[in-house]
């Protein structure tokens, strides 16, 4: 006697007439098909024959592969088989199904060998309808590219600009060699902040600038444009370098476009009659010069004065050095001293150190090596800063005859 309750229902009776497993088989959400050994199509079910358009007797005796796209077939053959053969079942194939209109179907295709009570080998393969997957695949893909190619016209632009806020090449200077490197950080997609120039100013003489502006971007580029060709243009007409930094600062502040705060050198070198170059610098807020002398002894020369941009009343001091023929004067920004090897500084005395071990003749190769140490000391990649060096070393005159 069967509990109270647990008779079956009507909806449940005809619930199971409706569920029958043919027609369970026939109206499935996906293609079924049975193969034999040769690959055969024995048997599909209606919902494969709506989707691809063929009558199921055009599909019996067919082989499966016939029914896939030209680089599919090659697939099956050349691993989908194989696979099938050695695994007993591949899963998750994508693929086409060229239907009966002679459109493609994409699909995802599930197989499994089954050994028959009577002896002879069935292949079991489900087909899933994967348009909408495909789709999504394409506009991923897609995406990416469009993602790719943005980043890449960014790195583009980025490098463009960050030429045109630095000179093309270093003049050539009677009594001076000079020398100058940069590295932006990251992977040059967003316009660094460091920046130098040298220019002549008149006969004998010649401006050199060296800077940092605070962030990246294009409200650093606006503020490193500002700086490089304000300097240039007030050096023009005064003698004081202090002078053009306080017209820097000046311009920064009135700037409708610039909210930011830059760091600066600013010196004008000639050449004495014995060989020695005679600098006026000024620090606007900027790390001091090193001084290398021929003995490799490293001193800090100058005075540091405020942040330009930043706060009224503005401090500068002006501030006068000799280089020696052999000696070399080393400008650089901050990216070198405060580069990271996880929690470890490189630091103002690895710098001294460097600059009092190395024998480098020449401003370029004293420059070059500068930078390669503080790249190397971070593990050969700049993420947290751009680095700028400019070298200026009296140039050794040749024995009087």
């Amino acid at each position: 006697m069967s509990a109270p309750g647990s008779e079956p229902t009507e909806g449940y009776v005809r619930a199971l007439i409706e569920d029958d497993p043919i027609e369970l088989y026939e109206t499935a959400p996906c293609g079924y098909l049975s193969a034999d050994e040769d690959g055969r199509i024995v048997k599909v079910n209606r919902t494969f024959c709506d989707w691809t358009g063929y009558r199921r007797d055009e599909l019996v005796g067919r082989r499966f592969q016939t029914l896939l796209a030209v680089g599919d077939r090659i697939f099956y053959e050349t691993h989908f088989a194989p696979s099938l053969s050695l695994q007993g079942t591949v899963r998750e194939i994508a693929a086409d199904v060229v239907c009966g209109d002679g459109q493609r179907l994409p699909v995802l295709i599930n197989a499994v060998r089954a050994h028959s009570p009577r002896g002879a080998d069935r292949t079991r393969i489900v087909v899933f309808d994967a348009r909408e997957r495909r789709a999504y695949e394409r506009e991923l893909l897609a995406e990416r590219e469009r993602a790719e190619r943005a980043a890449q016209e960014a790195r583009t632009l980025a490098e463009t600009l960050q030429r045109t806020l630095l000179p093309a090449s270093m003049p050539t200077i009677a009594g001076i060699d000079v020398g100058a490197a940069y590295r932006p950080a990251g992977d040059g997609k967003v316009v660094g902040g460091d920046f130098y120039d040298v220019f002549q100013l008149d006969d004998r003489a010649w401006g050199v600038s060296l800077g940092d502006v605070c962030g990246k971007g294009p409200g650093a580029a606006i503020i490193t444009a500002l700086a490089r060709h304000t300097i240039r243009a007030l050096a023009v007409h005064t003698a004081s370098t202090s002078a053009v930094l306080e017209g820097l600062h000046h311009a920064i502040l009135r700037s409708p476009e610039t909210d930011g705060f830059c760091t600066a050198l600013f010196l004008t070198a000639d050449v004495g009659a014995a060989g020695e170059v005679h600098l006026r610098m000024s620090a606007g807020g900027h790390h001091l010069p090193l001084l290398v002398g021929t003995d490799g002894t490293v001193t800090e020369v100058g005075r540091r004065g405020h942040l330009l941009g930043m706060l009224e009343p503005l401090r500068l001091h002006e501030d006068q050095v000799t280089v020696e023929p052999g000696e070399s004067l080393v400008l650089f920004t901050d990216g070198v001293i405060e580069a990271r090897r996880g929690e470890e500084l490189y630091g103002e005395q690895r710098l001294h150190e460097l600059l009092g071990e190395l024998r480098i003749a020449g401003a370029q190769e004293l420059a070059d090596a500068i930078t390669a140490d503080a790249v190397d000391f971070q593990g050969g990649a700049l993420t947290r800063d751009d680095i700028a060096v400019v070298v200026l070393q009296g140039a050794e005159r040749p024995p009087a005859q």
